[in-house]
């Protein structure tokens, strides 16, 4: 038979006041290969008859659905009566919605496959397989899913909440590093060439009751962030300008003296002095340093692939617009940098945690190769989103 020529229906009663129980469809035609049994079979069940028999069969106690299957509870139940099997409980709650991204399978499917994403895997995806690639923690998830509860109106919940979720799990357990992003070379002229030296830096600083250190090499030559410097600097700039001083996290106290620039005014060097008094970044008494930034040893750091990935999409609520929810993918979502990290971390092992000081918090990608990290940026230190879309 052609489909939709025939059906197989429960005679329960046509003048019901429940819509469900006015002799629903059971069985009907369809010519569709099945994942398992290919082409085998023909008749294939409908949902509310299939679901509450499953739910017996494989021990269901409590069958957790959205809220559009609350009218059918009625026949969930009337099926499983008539059957006179193991009873189960359905309980109808309001689907999650994050902004910023869209949760209909059909819309995340169609980003797969149109090559909107790299895949169901992609740390943009709001899937568990995106969210553990883009470093979000079990605990962190949890975290989120208690925090906004169980709810019977539908509603958007606020992306910043999975996010706040989840620095306050990495902030008490990720170990910390330094890694620059946009690296600008500052040379120490007074500082001896050749010399190295290490500093021992704490791993855990936020916890006083971790005793954790890290070697991390110093030398003549080192980045800091090329934002650190304003060659003229604005109203409360705290960071490197010319002819002020600033601390370089846990090492010394320089001051620029010059500024290198490119043919084009590009600045692509800066000259600076250090004290060698103020070793592991102490100024002397009365002496006060307003900025600390962080660095890594030119002669020592390993360069490694930061992909910056943001919000997927522009607007709040993408799905507003029906089938025009591609017109709001953002375009600036996945950004991807040569980073030069600190040399401990030419180890780091995929799933690896870290907060790269001052950055944000990033775990290592499965693509990481032997001597090139790649390092997916979870989540920065604090919300700028909302300030900088406003």
């Amino acid at each position: 038979f052609p489909e939709g020529s025939r059906v197989l229906r429960a005679k329960i009663d046509m003048t019901s006041p429940f819509m469900v129980f006015r002799d629903p469809v059971m069985y009907r035609i369809l010519h569709a290969p099945h994942p398992r049994t290919g082409n085998t079979w023909h008749i294939y069940p409908t949902y509310d008859w299939a679901h509450g028999q499953s739910d017996s069969i494989e021990g269901i106690t409590h069958s957790i659905c959205t809220l559009e299957f609350e009218n059918n509870r009625r026949l969930y139940d009337w099926f499983q009566e008539a059957l006179g099997i193991r009873r189960s409980q359905q309980i109808e709650f309001a689907r999650l919605n994050l902004t910023y991204v869209v949760m209909s399978k059909r819309k995340l499917l169609r980003l797969v496959k149109e090559g909107y994403v790299s895949g169901w895997d992609d740390p943009r995806m709001p899937t568990l397989r995106g969210l553990r690639r883009r470093g979000y923690t079990p605990e962190a998830i949890r975290a989120f899913t208690d925090i906004i509860g169980v709810s019977k109106a539908n509603s958007i919940v606020d992306y910043g909440l999975l996010e706040h979720a989840v620095r306050e799990d990495l902030n008490a357990h990720a170990p910390r590093a330094m890694g620059v992003l946009d690296p600008l070379k500052v040379v120490i002229e007074n500082y001896p060439e050749g010399q190295e030296e290490t500093f021992d830096v704490p791993t855990f600083p936020q916890d006083k009751s971790r005793a954790e250190t890290r070697l991390v090499p110093f030398g003549r030559e080192v980045y800091i962030e090329r934002d650190d410097f304003m060659e003229q600097p604005v109203p409360g700039f705290k960071r490197l300008a010319p002819e002020t001083e600033v601390r370089l996290m846990n090492a010394y106290v320089i001051a620029c003296t010059r500024v290198v620039k490119d043919e084009a005014g590009n600045v692509v060097e800066l000259r600076a002095v250090y004290d060698p008094e103020t070793r592991s970044g102490q100024a002397p008494q009365g002496r006060k340093v307003k900025g600390t930034i962080h660095w890594v040893s030119a002669a020592h750091a390993i360069e490694a692939e930061a992909r910056l990935y943001d919000r997927l999409f522009t607007k709040p609520n993408p799905e507003e617009g029906g089938d025009n929810f591609l017109d709001h993918l953002n375009p600036d979502s996945l950004r991807v940098v040569t980073a030069l990290v600190e040399p401990g971390l030419a180890a780091a092992q995929t799933g690896q945690h870290y907060q790269f000081v001052r950055d944000g918090y990033f775990v290592v990608d499965p693509d990481t190769t032997p001597g090139r990290p790649v390092f997916n940026r979870t989540v920065g230190l604090k919300d700028t989103w909302g300030k900088g879309q406003g």
